[in-house]
């Protein structure tokens, strides 16, 4: 009874408020103990507390892969339901150890770490909150929240219940609408109160909790085949062979070109005798001059 008292100004100013909302759309409606209505209305609108419960949890574990599967045997225990589920690991440092020229031994170190997210029934919050602590080796954070939803479920309730009470008066000839497609958009006003209320008493029953957990850096060796190209070298020997071979070739080869410039080579060589042989012919005219 208290709660009834002390709900109902605030449910009176929201449902006055709504009505006036209503009334730029709508033509008045013809009712004189409209204020008795509202009233009669709150009086008998019986809410039980809307309490949304919410938890998070942060720990550390021994197996990342391992407690993630114990806590999803332990919701399944608690009748819940894993709504979100991901693991992570990532590499911190990786190192190579060269084993044959083929071969390597990599070292790495990476992080492991997990994000669940599990919604349980609100009467099993606390003992399950309490066992996931035991599955960890130490808690670094844990919280819960409570939120108050019972004044919103109520505020919806009042105006879902005079939204009912006008197409009740439409459909009578009590109440004239002046556009038709206000009628669409007043049921659909009430389709979203009805829809909201309903995710109020789904958050009430069940609780959202977020787990996130880690393990110690782990480190990890394979045997791998080694992936530097230049590592795949023949043995001395056999690359001593091939550079002799290379050689004769590129000898070859620059025989060939020589022979391909044959004519620009005699071209050259005609050209260095003529300028001898002038040079020559100029040297010696001088000394038969002065004879």
């Amino acid at each position: 009874m208290k709660t009834k008292i002390l709900l109902l100004p605030l449910a009176v100013v929201l449902l006055l408020g709504a009505c006036k909302g209503l009334g730029s759309r709508y033509e008045a409606i013809n009712n004189s103990s409209s204020a008795d209505t509202v009233a009669s209305a709150i009086t008998d609108s019986t809410v039980s507390p809307k309490l949304v419960k919410t938890a998070d949890m942060r720990f550390k574990v021994k197996n990342v892969q391992q407690t993630a599967e114990k806590i999803t045997a332990l919701t399944t225990k608690n009748k819940g339901m894993i709504i979100h589920l991901q693991m992570e690991s990532t590499v911190g440092d990786s190192k190579n150890f060269r084993i044959t020229d083929d071969s390597i031994n990599r070292v790495s170190s990476f992080n492991t770490s997990a994000d669940i997210t599990v919604k349980i029934p609100s009467e099993h919050l606390e003992e399950f909150m309490t066992e996931v602590a035991h599955i960890g080796m130490y808690v670094t954070m844990r919280k819960m929240d409570i939120e108050d939803k019972s004044l919103d479920f109520l505020s919806a309730k009042l105006k879902l219940n005079s939204r009912k009470e006008l197409i009740d008066q439409q459909k009578k000839g009590k109440v004239t609408i002046k556009n038709p497609v206000n009628v669409l958009l007043l049921k659909d006003d009430m389709v979203d109160g009805q829809i909201d209320n309903l995710k109020i008493d789904n958050a009430v029953k069940y609780s959202i909790i977020t787990l996130s957990f880690y393990q110690s850096n782990t480190i990890f060796q394979e045997h791998i085949a080694n992936d530097d190209p230049s590592a795949y070298n023949l043995p001395f020997f056999d690359r001593l062979a091939g550079a002799f071979a290379n050689g004769w070739h590129l000898f070859m080869e620059a025989i060939l070109a020589i022979a391909n410039l044959w004519v620009f080579i005699l071209a050259g060589i005609s050209i260095l005798l003529l300028i001898r042989f002038y040079r020559r012919k100029y040297s010696i005219l001088p000394d038969t001059i002065k004879s």
